[in-house]
């Protein structure tokens, strides 16, 4: 064999090994991606659970609530909003703007349930209504399971974003356009806890 030939062999083995390396890089890149799409598919389901469960409260508080229509008005505006925005990421969960209003209408949705909730204590009758305690207890179930699915979401945002940003991958995510994954965080500390839910 000639000098040219092992050559020859050598550079085609390494662009062999670089296209496998590649290759290999591009695939766990989508993993990660399908990973953070899918942790946020779980969050998708209880907050759409949770905004099922919320006119079926308005309806049963109703009947109790007379003179806070204002508020049982504002629950269903909330949670209206909060339907919207997470439709609107649901269809694209790597939207900043969308994470952020789907954020910001969730905190919203939070606190006139507060609001709600603290009026109904007020409603002796309400807060006995077995249909009402019910409710309030898938809403605590409910709660509960969004708080644990936001934290694997943002686990696995946090996991897919390290793979795209360290060397060498980061070369193989600029290349083949692997935008940054967006976590769904709280902007307010009241946020972090569930919504307190007792009747």
């Amino acid at each position: 064999m000639t000098a040219a030939m092992i050559t020859l062999i050598v550079v085609i083995g390494l662009a062999v090994l670089l296209v496998f390396f590649v290759i290999g890089q591009y695939n766990g890149l989508v993993r990660g991606r399908n990973g953070y799409r899918n942790a946020f598919a779980q969050i998708d389901v209880q907050l759409k659970r949770r905004h099922d469960l919320i006119p079926n409260l308005v309806e049963t508080a109703k009947a109790y609530m007379s003179h806070e229509r204002e508020t049982l008005e504002a629950v269903i505006s909330a949670r209206n909003m909060a339907e919207s925005a997470r439709t609107k990421v649901a269809a694209d969960p790597n939207s900043a703007a969308g994470m952020q209003a789907l954020a910001q209408a969730e905190q919203g949705l939070g606190g006139v349930l507060g609001r709600l909730f603290a009026l109904s204590e007020a409603y002796p009758d309400l807060k006995a209504n077995q249909t009402m305690m019910q409710l309030s207890e898938e809403l605590t179930t409910t709660e509960n399971k969004v708080s644990f699915a936001r934290q694997a979401y943002n686990d696995s945002v946090m996991k897919f974003n390290n793979a795209r940003e360290v060397f060498p991958s980061n070369i193989v995510a600029g290349a083949f356009n692997f935008t940054a994954a967006v976590p769904f965080e709280v902007s307010d500390a009241s946020e972090r806890d569930a919504v307190k839910v007792q009747f």
